[in-house]
């Protein structure tokens, strides 16, 4: 085994490590601002009530949309929380570096750390207020599987979970990608907000929108490929069992796209404090 896979395993073993120890921090911080957390939990459960009686409203004056009916764009929607939930429990941190930290000169104390300063920077939050999008995520599919008569073979959860984790993974790249051109402007979370905002469309069939909105949110910015399209195959069968595959390519070319992003952004950057 070369030292670079060494190297590599090393990082991937200390960031783990450093994930456990941020975790256990940020639960304790928790234990001490109970109203803040109560607070943004409440928001995100009125912010998906609010989504679900849309969903009601709109089927209670037509049977389906384009051939999807209400309980199967909701195993849709709560499939979509997975990954975007995950990315919101790993790598909320992307965030930070956009809006403020490179702004404000905030960032330098991970070039002073000998780990790698895209690993310190996901790892060095946890939020555990995603476990909210988890959790809503499970309630809207178990409601749904009640109504709907799921084809199922024996492979189809594990190619579900690789469906996720990718997904997670098409996420946090998007966002590194979108975050790291803060070097270069100083501060980059309105793209950030922009490019993120568009995985709502990805919550419903794809098929409602138009041959310009799928196009784009299938091979532009994938989104559909980490909700939409592994919830169909799940839904119907209808795809090819290799086209499962497609979100672990996406994940591929965008990880490799996003690490080089930021550290081609690494290069460039100045400290900005104020």
């Amino acid at each position: 085994m070369s030292k670079r896979i060494k190297h590599f395993f090393k990082e991937i073993h200390r960031g783990f490590r450093l994930q456990r120890m941020f975790a256990a921090l940020h639960l304790k911080k928790l234990m001490e601002y109970k109203i803040d957390f109560l607070t943004g939990a409440i928001g995100f459960l009125l912010e998906q009530a609010v989504n679900i009686a849309f969903l009601s409203i709109v089927f209670g004056r037509v049977e389906n949309l384009r051939g999807w009916n209400y309980y199967e764009v909701l195993f849709i929607y709560g499939f979509s929380l997975f990954p975007n939930g995950l990315d919101h429990l790993f790598f909320d941190n992307i965030w930070n570096v956009a809006y403020w930290m490179v702004r404000k000169g905030e960032f330098d104390k991970y070039l002073t750390r000998p780990i790698n300063t895209l690993l310190i920077v996901t790892v060095e939050e946890f939020q555990v207020d995603a476990f909210g999008k988890l959790i809503v995520g499970v309630a809207l599919i178990v409601t749904s599987l009640r109504h709907i008569d799921l084809p199922f073979i024996w492979y189809d959860i594990p190619l579900a979970i690789m469906a996720i984790i990718f997904g997670m993974l098409i996420y946090a790249a998007i966002k590194t990608i979108c975050g790291s051109i803060a070097f270069w402007t100083k501060r980059s979370g309105h793209i950030v907000e922009v490019v993120y905002n568009i995985n709502q469309f990805s919550q419903y069939p794809v098929s409602i929108y138009s041959r310009i909105v799928r196009g784009a949110v299938t091979y532009i910015i994938p989104f559909a490929l980490t909700s939409y399209y592994p919830a169909s195959y799940l839904l119907r069968h209808t795809q090819p069992v290799f086209s499962n595959l497609a979100p672990m390519a996406a994940a591929a070319a965008l990880i490799s796209a996003a690490l080089i992003v930021w550290h081609k952004g690494l290069d460039a950057y100045e400290s900005a404090g104020s």
